[in-house]
This record gives structure tokens, sequence and C-alpha cells, in this order.
């Protein structure tokens, strides 16, 4: 066990216990946890559902299954109650992310999360996610903050997924009515029986059940994050992750999240445009591992959006050399091509980022 980067995902159970706005129970042992995390100078991105647990007892809905309208007014009213009891326990600054599934379908949206990500962990800031209740167009889904949490460990390229809850870990049976159940420690690879392992939650103000824990493990192992299912109810679990003993279920990574990202870029992202260099920027990003940088541009082709992927060409020899996502669209990278990075705000009126495509997102291919 080895964490450079994590993601924590806290379940509504853990944020508002009893259904009655929150509660520091169970946020300040995972607070401290955190805490740890960064003296330990681990970077940590924050999950954390409980919005509308945290509201509901301040909207009246006159029902048990309360409407759409009525459940994002407990998010609008829950967020700010539910950030609160956050920073009164983390020793560094909070920020808050809210975010819907569309946010990480649309490529420009994507990158922004991802910069925005990059630019908080580094400057000591603890990024706080949660999907945005209350603009959804859709019933808030069973689940969602689960897949949220593999997406975000994604985007972060963070190595581990913590998914805490009012559980221990999978089981070969349901612990609720067979008594002889077995919790499984460790999961070399998720398959149907594994999914076939899976119940469903019991508590009235959480939102997922086993089955998308099961999911968001799936999305993060195929792309080399491991994932651990445990139970933050329980205090002992942080101390044994701080000595790096797995105090519930560890899905395992199926490769390396470089080689993840590689065979993403290399065989799964399709190039939408076209980037012709000079020598000189051709050799740095070969032989120096260096980011694109706009200066180095000869040419523009081809009609691409930020965050999309584009060939990088050598303009003399016409192979490609490389292949990587843009941070510029097509348009505003033509107008700045051949530039200084320190002249790209003068040009556009504002500067997206000063490499156009770095060196994180790019993979070599000659």
């Amino acid at each position: 066990m080895k964490f450079n980067r994590v993601v924590i995902k806290v379940g509504s159970a853990l944020i508002a216990p009893n259904g009655q706005g929150c509660s520091s129970q169970f946020v300040e042992k995972i607070a401290l946890f955190i805490n740890q995390f960064h003296k330990q100078n681990i970077d940590v991105i924050l999950v954390s559902s409980g919005s509308v647990a945290a509201g509901r007892h301040l909207i009246q809905h006159g029902s048990p299954i309360p409407s759409l309208p009525a459940k994002q007014a407990m998010a609008s009213v829950g967020q700010m109650q539910m950030m609160q009891n956050w920073q009164n326990h983390i020793t560094q600054p909070c920020s808050q992310l809210l975010i819907t599934h569309a946010d990480l379908k649309n490529r420009e949206r994507y990158i922004n999360i991802k910069n925005t990500l990059s630019v908080l962990l580094k400057n000591n800031i603890l990024p706080i996610v949660n999907e945005n209740d209350t603009v959804a167009t859709d019933e808030l889904k069973v689940g969602d903050n689960d897949n949220l949490a593999a997406l975000i460990a994604l985007i972060s390229e963070a190595d581990s997924l913590f998914i805490l809850s009012d559980i221990n870990g999978l089981y070969d049976a349901d612990p609720r009515s067979n008594p002889n159940a077995k919790m499984i420690k460790e999961v070399p690879k998720i398959t149907a029986d594994i999914y076939k392992m899976a119940g469903v939650t019991t508590n009235v103000i959480a939102t997922g059940g086993m089955k998308t824990k099961i999911e968001a493990a799936d999305k993060a192992t195929e792309n080399g994050i491991d994932t651990y299912i445990i139970n933050g109810n329980n205090p002992k679990v942080f101390e044994q992750l701080l000595q790096k003993i797995n105090p519930g279920t560890c899905f395992l990574a199926q490769q390396s999240t470089a080689k993840a990202k590689q065979q993403w870029l290399k065989h799964t992202l399709k190039s939408q445009g076209e980037v012709l260099l000079d020598n000189g920027a051709s050799n740095a990003l070969i032989e120096k591992g260096a980011s694109l940088l706009s200066s180095g541009i000869t040419e523009v082709s081809g009609k691409f959006s930020a965050g999309e992927a584009v060939n990088i060409i050598n303009n003399e020899t016409k192979q490609i050399i490389a292949k990587g996502i843009s941070q510029y669209n097509y348009l505003d990278l033509d107008k700045v091509k051949g530039q200084k990075s320190d002249k790209i705000d003068e040009i556009l009126g504002y500067c997206p980022s000063k490499v156009v495509v770095h060196r994180d997102d790019m993979i070599i291919t000659s």
C-alpha cells in the first residue's frame, strides 16, 4: 500500500447519521485522518455526499419520499451546512466543487475540472466535491457519488480510492441475515460473481448500496486505481490505513495508472486535429520529456476543442511524434502559435494554461 494521491468518498450516513442535519460524530475522525495524510504530504480529494441529508430537517416536505424540488431545496441549504462542518475540522483551507455528470462528459469542462483540482492541490487546499444536486434535471440517482468519486479519481490521476460507508466491506453473503457471512479482504478482479454479492441499502438517507460501490471500484481498478471499501463508523480503520494495513475490502488495480493512461491516450482517445512543431520543440518533447509550449508550434490543423486529443507532428519530417490532450481549442491555438507563453494573455485576453499539452497528458509515439 503506497499512497501519493487519494480520493476519499464519504457517504450520507456518516455526514448526518440520524437524518437530522450535520453531525461531527464521524466527520471529526475522518477529518483527523485527512489531516494526518496531509502531514505526510499525501494529496487528498474529498467527495462528500450528504447535502440532502444535511438539509432534510430544514425543509418541510410532508412525505417519507420528498419530491425532486424538495430534494433540491434540501441540497441547497444542506450543502452550506456540510461544507461548514468539514471546514470546522480540517486544518487546511477547503474548496467546494459542485459538478454533474454532464460536466464530466463535456471535454472542455472536463479539462477545466482537472486543471482546477491540480491548482488547488498545489496550493495545499482540500477540494471537496459533490454532485450539483440543486440543478439536477432528473431524479437524484442511487450511487451518483460512488461513481462520481471514481471519475474524480480518474481525472485527478489518484492512485487510491477510499469509499467510506457504514459497512465493513464486501461479504460473501448478506451479514444482516447470515451470521456466517465472511468479509472478503481482497478482490483481484471484479467479475459477475462479485456483482452478485451486492445487496441493496436499507438506510433511508443513503443514496447507494454495495452495487454502486462495486461499479465505482470497477471503473477505478480498470484505470490503475486501488479501491477500498471501509467502515467510516470505526475510527480504528483510519489508524490501520495510516499503518498501511487494509481494514476493509481492497479491489486491486488491474494495471498501473501510467499504463492505463497511455493505453487510453494511444488506443481509445481519437485525435481531432494536428499540431505541427519545429525541430527544437520536437526534440524537447522526445529527448527532454518537456511539455508542449505555444512557441514551438508552426501550424494548427483540424477543428478541435480544449480537452480533445491532437496528433503532434514534426513539421520537417511530417512524422507523428506524440499524441496528447490540448488545453486550447483550434481557434485560440492558431492565434498564439509561435508565441511565447507570457504573450498569450495579451493576445487572447486570457490564458487557459501556460502549456498547450502537458507532459502528463501526452504519449510519445516516435
